[in-house]
């Protein structure tokens, strides 16, 4: 007769079978690649013992193709919940040593579970992928299993936090879940993403690739933008996920933790001499953050894609802010349909979590051009102005230099709902440049002047006294206050503390339509 420690017993075998996954041997091929195993990573990511696993005894219930002599343990995902920084977590992890990581009908069962309670319990979601896509034994019913999850990546879309770590390949069907997600990670050299691989594009248009020249990390952190950050290993990139969090809240009833900060000295003598007066000389913007922002709390996000932009996460004081600031080191710091891309996602999802927004401005315009035209500039740089112009957290814009023509507008303007705009005493607010602008407007008597060079200097001189400073902006009221350069993180945590409470109200709607 058995007993009760017989079953517990058994039930130990069973747990410690599944935990095995695919066997030692596809263990070790997955280590000889330089990759962790499904497990490893979560206990990497995790706060040591916190994570609880669900639903590990799921199996396929396929018959074809020999699927039923295959039992395929978990269905080749880890499920559950955990904390990180002591904060409530769900992920899942993809086993590749089950099926190849590949996503069938009771795999995206799981993941669909665990997100739905990430949903109703206000956590985020984190998602490790590895995975040779869907599982073409089990046919449509693998894809069902992507819409399921698909679907659910949308709606909880500014619900929670989602975040996507690719740790292998990801193809076909599964790029688009890490795509709706807010943040993708991806480990330098063993992970790649895309809709279709090397062979049948080779196949299908004659092209020849690589997978890592396809898909890989580099590719999508500075070509194509689909990915946020990058590492040459998996344990760096799990960490780098670890620190993004301590700058999120939970959900978007939430605000991001506060922490305790000692300093009270916020003077900062060296910013008058980071910015060079001359107004086309190039300077990088990251000098400027850091001397602004709490020590060493500047997180930059898509650092290689659209350099002509720079984004991120610092603290303030203790709190935690998004940063948009142009980079005149790149394109003088002008906005073109990459740059207007990513900083308008970036402060959507800003919006979406209180997380306040600070623009540094320092731009020269939209960059011209016949390919950007042609591209789509107007659409895409409208998106910035629709992404500041609905976002109702509070937000300041400093303008350090330059704020021309329709990106002095779309930087988070007066006009468009900026809370607080402050301006350095060398700013140049105008519809152009001096020397452009004099061009044109005085364009006949520089023309009709003995000496053209002599008069067209005196009168870009002119236009700059009387325009291009920015107490005609703050005579209008389009600037708050002219300040100190020196005292500009003091006007910040100054702002940001006034407007602790803000409440703003939008129209009712469905919702908007972005110009996408």
């Amino acid at each position: 007769m058995t007993d009760i420690y017989e079953k517990i017993n058994e039930l130990y075998d069973r747990k410690r079978e599944i935990e095995r996954g695919g066997g030692d041997e596809k263990i070790d091929k997955q280590h000889q690649k330089g990759k962790l195993t499904a497990r490893e990573r979560i206990d990497l990511l995790v706060d040591p013992g916190s994570f609880v696993e669900l639903q590990p005894f799921i199996e396929h219930r396929s018959h074809d193709f020999g699927l039923d002599k295959v039992k395929g343990p978990g269905d080749g995902v880890v499920t559950g919940y955990a904390k990180i920084n002591g904060r409530p977590i769900y992920l899942f992890s993809q086993d590749f040593t089950v099926f190849g990581g590949a996503l069938g009908e009771k795999h995206a069962e799981k993941i669909a579970n665990v997100m739905d309670l990430a949903a109703k319990n206000g956590a985020p979601f984190i998602g490790l992928n590895d995975s040779g896509g869907a599982r073409i034994q089990e046919g449509v019913v693998s894809l069902d299993g992507y819409g399921h999850v698909f679907y659910r990546n949308a709606i909880y879309s500014g619900v929670i936090p989602q975040i996507s770590v690719i740790m292998g390949p990801c193809a076909g069907g599964a790029v688009y879940s890490p795509a709706i997600t807010d943040f993708v990670f991806m480990v330098d050299e063993s992970s790649q993403m895309f809709i279709t691989g090397p062979k049948v594009i080779e196949t299908v248009t004659g092209e020849k690739i690589s997978s890592e020249d396809l898909g890989g990390s580099k590719v999508h952190n500075t070509i194509s933008g689909n990915a946020h950050f990058r590492h040459n290993n998996e344990e760096d990139v799990l960490e780098m996920v670890r620190t993004l969090l301590s700058y999120l809240p939970q959900n978007n009833e939430e605000k991001p933790p506060k922490l305790a900060v000692d300093e009270t000295d916020h003077y900062r003598p060296d910013l008058t001499d980071i910015i060079p007066f001359d107004a086309v000389r190039p300077y990088d913007i990251r000098k400027v953050i850091d001397q602004v922002v709490d020590d060493g709390s500047f997180f930059e996000v898509q650092k290689e894609f659209a350099k002509n932009i720079v984004i991120g996460f610092a603290r303030l004081n203790g709190e935690s802010v998004g940063l948009v600031c142009n980079q005149p080191k790149f394109m003088a710091g002008g906005l073109d349909i990459d740059s207007s891309d990513k900083a308008a996602r970036f402060i959507r999802f800003c919006d979406s979590f209180n997380i306040p927004i600070i623009t540094f401005e320092d731009v020269t315009g939209f960059f011209p051009g016949i390919k950007q035209e042609h591209g789509g500039i107007i659409r895409h740089g409208a998106k910035i102005l629709y992404a500041y112009s609905e976002a109702t957290v509070p937000k300041i814009t400093v303008i350090l230099r330059k704020a021309f023509g329709g990106a002095y507008v779309a930087l988070n303007s007066k006009s468009i709902g900026a809370d607080l705009v402050y301006a350095w005493p060398n700013a140049e607010i105008a519809v152009m440049g001096p020397e452009g602008a004099a061009n044109i407007i005085f364009a006949k008597e520089i023309q009709n002047s003995p000496n053209p060079e002599e008069t067209r200097k005196q009168k870009i001189d002119e236009y700059r006294e009387k325009f291009a400073n920015p107490y005609v902006a703050a005579s209008r009221g389009m600037v708050d206050d002219v300040i100190d350069p020196r005292e500009t993180r003091m006007k910040l945590i100054q702002g940001l503390d006034i407007m602790r409470h803000k409440k703003e109200e939008r129209p009712n709607k469905k919702h908007g339509n972005i110009p996408l």
